[in-house]
């Protein structure tokens, strides 16, 4: 199979499709790592909303893509930046996702996003406002039955003036939560407005600030996720978290080598781009499942490129790239996002996606993604 597909400079030339798709196999109940895909919402392209007012959502594609990550055994990380949180989608707009996913999905393994979103930065003036809005989201969240992921907050990025204040405020929200949560160190390459989170910009001071909060409260902590595209300072907080916290990486740069460990131990995912790669990621834990390390590593190491290419910066636009995928692999009739999101990256970008995509097997249907690519190029006058 070809298409002829432009380069930067706007020549085209052909380009012969490899199209192995990699044939999923569904993770049993007690998988060898526990496995989150961060799951993207489907916007509703025949909304005639205010582009600025409440997220526009097609819930029966949104529902059923939720599904599908059910089906393979992988769990669900519902609410956060990969469904563009705060990005398009709104606190309402995220409790009533998190609703219809508990409702419909009762038996799923989901963690579901807490944060502050809410809370508009203009208002956020103290911590209380910050506890308030925190507070506002767990309860309404708890109310459903749901299992909690503790999202970083712009808000107490904003009002937080030492890491004292960061140390404070989780204790008093962690000491509400049900259930053991899992907590969120999420990047400025994420989000920029959580640059100097945890009340500096050094990594080893915000290091100790998280082990304190995790220590303080070791019995309501089920692990933390951590998203700084850094190897190294996952795995020197890996090492350090007491026995049981678990370490979910976040690191769409590393995720193999991270989710295979080492002999001081692994990581296990909670990942945006475990959503393009569901199939994928669920047939590699299930030969980690195996014992077969080696097995494993075949099939996720050649998706780094693709991974790496959509999570480029800014960082903060990887889920325009996630939804491409999804609108080529048939999960989904239209490349339209909340937000108007589909328009953050250029062509060419789309262009190298879909190569690297085929390269490592992650377009499920080569025929089918060939004539939406051909549609969106056209789009662009080619």
């Amino acid at each position: 199979m070809n298409i002829t597909l432009p380069d930067t400079a706007g020549r085209r030339t052909n380009f012969e499709l490899k199209a192995q798709p990699i044939t999923a196999a569904k993770l049993g109940p007690n998988p060898a790592r526990t496995v989150y895909s961060a799951a993207h919402v489907v916007a509703d392209p025949f909304a005639a909303g205010d582009p600025t007012g409440p997220a526009q959502i097609d819930w029966h594609a949104t529902m059923a893509f939720r599904h599908y990550l059910a089906d393979l055994g992988l769990g669900i990380a519902e609410a956060m930046d990969t469904a563009q949180r705060g990005m398009g989608l709104d606190w309402p707009g995220a409790l009533e996702l998190i609703r219809r996913t508990r409702e419909e999905l009762p038996n799923a393994r989901i963690g579901n996003g807490c944060g502050t979103d809410q809370l508009d930065l203009k208002d956020a003036r103290s911590l209380d406002d910050v506890r308030r809005a925190y507070m506002e989201q767990l309860d309404a969240i708890q109310s459903l039955g749901g299992d909690i992921i503790l999202m970083a907050s712009r808000a107490l990025a904003k009002v937080a003036v030492s890491a004292d204040d960061y140390i404070r405020l989780y204790g008093d929200i962690l000491s509400a939560c049900d259930n053991p949560v899992i907590l969120h160190w999420l990047g400025k390459m994420f989000d920029p407005a959580l640059a100097g989170y945890w009340g500096t910009d050094d990594f080893e001071q915000a290091l100790e600030t998280v082990l304190q909060i995790i220590v303080d409260n070791r019995d309501k902590v089920d692990g933390i996720k951590i998203s700084l595209l850094d190897k190294d300072k996952e795995i020197a907080l890996r090492r350090r978290l007491p026995d049981g916290v678990k370490m979910y990486t976040g690191d769409d740069f590393n995720y193999p080598e991270l989710i295979a460990g080492d002999a001081q131990g692994y990581s296990h995912a909670l990942l945006g781009i475990f959503d393009p790669l569901a199939p994928i990621a669920a047939r590699a834990v299930a030969e980690l499942g195996e014992h077969d390390t080696q097995a494993f590593r075949q099939l996720l190491d050649p998706t780094v490129p693709l991974a790496r290419h959509i999570f480029k910066a800014p960082t903060q636009f990887y889920k325009t790239g996630v939804v491409f995928l999804a609108w080529l692999n048939g999960f989904q009739d239209h490349f339209i996002m909340l937000d108007g999101a589909q328009a953050k990256r250029a062509l060419p970008h789309f262009v190298e996606l879909f190569k690297l995509a085929d390269s490592c097997g992650a377009l499920r249907d080569p025929e089918l993604a060939i004539e939406r690519m051909k549609k969106l190029l056209a789009l662009y006058g080619v």
